[in-house]
């Protein structure tokens, strides 16, 4: 008896959106029924046209949310057109006002914080209400600097410290993320995006606090630092020329403090032209653990490998805004 196929929307048709979308079709338990993107210049358009696949599939991109969802049978929308909850809030409610799931890359839903709590509360007031699951996850956060840490700490008798180191080339990356990291921009320009938050990488506190939490750490202050990787030499990218003195991506740590002693460190560098990209992450518990990825976890393509991996978990969790912690941990599925 064949399986039946969960229906997916997808919402946002950037480069992850696109990305994503194309991983949906080589899913055998999931079937593209439609997608949704405000820009002009793709709306109406066949979206294997929008995906490159080379030949029709028969769903046209939409720019209007509200008229898809009442016309598509459909049981979750991947949500990939925001980082920041008071900017997606109203995209999330009309999705939810659906009765549609949601798995989003959205760093914020991973573990709403400060000014997001209250929008927070009302997502998950509403999802409850129309039997719907909310999830934020992606690779980072979502994966690499939090629930790949915790999920080592499942051999270990006691954990006293916990730290994870992530090095990624932005230079291999898409031109948002390399624009993201602040790329090509003088220091006084990258810190004053800093100082408004339009730059910068989303998530490493949300990252900070779900460890310190499930791991009951009970950390009294965190330290957070967002400084510049300066180029040393001339170089180019697919997107960026920068010159010696340019800004080459960030460096972001947050620490969880403890006695006046740092418990928790996520380490992030993410600058064009880094040397030896790498994920590493130290437990310093009974056993101690050593884990290290040479290369890194490739953003991008992990990304959308690890939204998509997470639908039938999120389609058959309890209703609400739920966490990366409170669901089955998202698996590979053919």
């Amino acid at each position: 008896m064949s399986q039946k196929k969960i229906r997916v929307i997808q919402y946002g048709l950037g480069p992850i959106g696109i990305e994503t979308a194309k991983l949906v079709l080589k899913k055998a338990n999931l079937k593209l029924v439609g997608a949704v993107d405000i820009s002009k210049d793709i709306a109406g358009k066949d979206l294997g046209e929008v995906l490159g696949t080379g030949k029709k599939l028969g769903v046209k991109v939409s720019d209007n949310a509200k008229a898809l969802f009442r016309n598509t049978k459909a049981d979750v929308v991947l949500h990939t057109a925001g980082s920041r909850i008071p900017k997606i809030y109203d995209q999330l409610i009309e999705i939810i006002g659906g009765g549609l799931n949601i798995v989003s890359s959205s760093e914020e839903l991973l573990f709403p914080m400060k000014g997001s709590a209250r929008l927070a509360k009302q997502i998950d007031r509403m999802a409850k209400a129309k039997n719907v699951t909310v999830l934020g996850t992606g690779v980072n956060p979502g994966f690499v600097m939090d629930a790949l840490p915790l999920f080592l700490t499942a051999v270990c008798q006691d954990v006293r410290r916990v730290h994870v180191e992530r090095v990624v080339d932005a230079g291999t990356r898409r031109y948002p993320l390399q624009k993201k990291v602040g790329a090509a921009m003088t220091p006084k320009e990258f810190y004053e995006k800093i100082s408004r938050k339009e730059l910068g990488h989303v998530g490493l506190t949300e990252s900070l606090y779900i460890v310190s939490k499930k791991l009951g750490l009970d950390i009294d202050e965190v330290l957070e630092t967002i400084d510049p990787v300066i180029a040393k030499k001339a170089v180019k990218t697919k997107f960026f020329a920068l010159k010696p003195g340019d800004v080459a991506g960030i460096k972001h740590i947050a620490k969880g403090i403890k006695n006046g002693e740092p418990v928790l460190t996520l380490d992030l560098r993410m600058y064009i032209g880094a040397e030896d990209p790498h994920d590493a992450i130290r437990i310093v518990g009974t056993p101690e653990i050593n884990l290290r990825i040479e290369g890194g976890v490739a953003g991008d393509q992990a990304t959308a490998a690890v939204l998509v991996n997470s639908v039938e978990n999120v389609v058959n969790a309890r209703s609400g805004l739920t966490a990366i912690t409170d669901i089955p941990a998202a698996h590979f599925t053919r």
